[in-house]
């Protein structure tokens, strides 16, 4: 036996092993202690945090399995819509479509995505990377890696992981920001619901027509809306209960599971130790911020046109987080009044974000492949 030749074989991790490689494992352990102890997005994180444990132990997107994931599910962007398709078939557009004024606060809620891409070509950041960074402001993962994937791959791993991390963060960065641009007066506003009850028909055309109009306006966010209404109408038809829970679950979960480990293994020490991740984490940050301001500040707007009738809290309702951003401003109001329930308002604000999300990536796609 050549046992030279056999220690070079066991040494062979150890020599190509730098401090690098172990900050970056250190990174995914953060981000699954994350996911197991505060029970953030671990769905996600913990599987992202794994994935970058193996990239810098040399299981990367360069080589093997992750490779044939990264290629087979990244590059043609499918995994992200095949959670668009789950996504699509646990939400309910009944709220959005009894109280169609909440579209107007889904629109204010993209604000974040264009404050973050003027910043990050200031920065210096080029066209396409700063559309990519931008996008984060959607605060939808699946939106955020359609996007990027087409426009600047190298950064895919710094965008998922803001993306993803700043929806799990929601509760932290938007209650203050909430208590400090309202009143204590204008959080305890009640709201009417007088809508009448949507009918069966109109919920089952809806996905249909949407889909084709956005298609027809913007047809980069075809993929995107298509699939996520494809869902929705899974749900809404009645009649394959078995493919909406295989959305719903199998489908989605699996998707979902793919879909973290291939970004962790994307995360090489050489590609994610840089200031420029950095700066996308912090531009990300921002966008999110002014998402919740220009909602929070446009609900107060609808409020003093309508007489102290709205409750402002549910602009910042107009993200993509569903429904966790919708439960977080009924959440809000109801510790000023116990008896204010305002969840069926911020679920329609909630569901029209999911929509804007969707659209403004879209156009900020084709915008910038059309200056590119």
């Amino acid at each position: 036996m050549d046992f030279s030749q056999l220690f070079i074989e066991i040494s062979k991790g150890f020599s190509a092993f730098t401090w690098q490689n172990g900050v970056m494992i250190a990174v995914g352990l953060i981000l699954i202690a994350l996911a197991v102890l505060k029970e953030y997005e671990p769905v996600l994180l913990l599987p992202i945090g794994f994935g970058c444990i193996l990239a810098n132990l040399g299981m990367s997107t360069e080589h093997g399995m992750f490779k044939a994931l990264y290629d087979a599910g990244i590059v043609t962007e499918l995994f992200p819509l095949l959670i668009f398709i789950g996504v699509g078939a646990m939400i309910d557009f009944r709220p959005l479509l009894a109280l169609p004024k909440m579209a107007l606060l889904g629109a204010a809620g993209q604000f974040g995505i264009y404050g973050a891409l003027i910043l990050a070509i200031w920065l210096g950041f080029p066209l396409n990377q700063a559309a990519s960074i931008g996008v984060i402001g959607a605060i939808d993962g699946p939106t955020a890696i359609f996007v990027t994937s087409k426009l600047a791959p190298e950064i895919l791993a710094p965008v998922t992981v803001a993306a993803y991390s700043y929806m799990s963060l929601i509760p932290v960065i938007q209650i203050p920001v909430m208590k400090l641009l309202t009143t204590k007066k204008e959080r305890a506003i009640r709201m009417e619901y007088a809508a009448k009850p949507v009918n069966d028909k109109v919920v089952i055309a809806f996905p249909i027509v949407v889909t084709v109009l956005v298609s027809l306006l913007a047809p980069d966010a075809a993929p995107l809306i298509a699939t996520l209404m494809l869902g929705n109408l899974l749900r809404e038809s009645g009649v394959v209960e078995r493919l909406s829970k295989t959305a719903q679950n199998e489908l989605i979960n699996i998707a979902t599971l793919f879909l973290g480990l291939t970004i962790g293994a994307t995360m090489t020490a050489s590609s994610f130790l840089t200031s420029k991740t950095l700066l996308i984490l912090g531009l990300g940050f921002i966008a999110f911020v002014i998402d919740t301001v220009a909602g929070l500040m446009f609900g107060k707007l609808m409020s003093f046109l309508s007489r102290g009738k709205i409750n402002p809290l549910i602009g910042a309702c107009g993200i993509s987080a569903f429904p966790m951003a919708g439960r977080l401003a009924a959440q809000v109001a109801l510790e000023e009044d116990p008896d204010n329930f305002i969840l069926m308002h911020a679920m329609g604000a909630n569901t029209a974000g999911q929509l804007g999300s969707v659209i403004a990536g879209g156009l900020l796609l084709a915008l910038t492949l059309g200056l590119m």
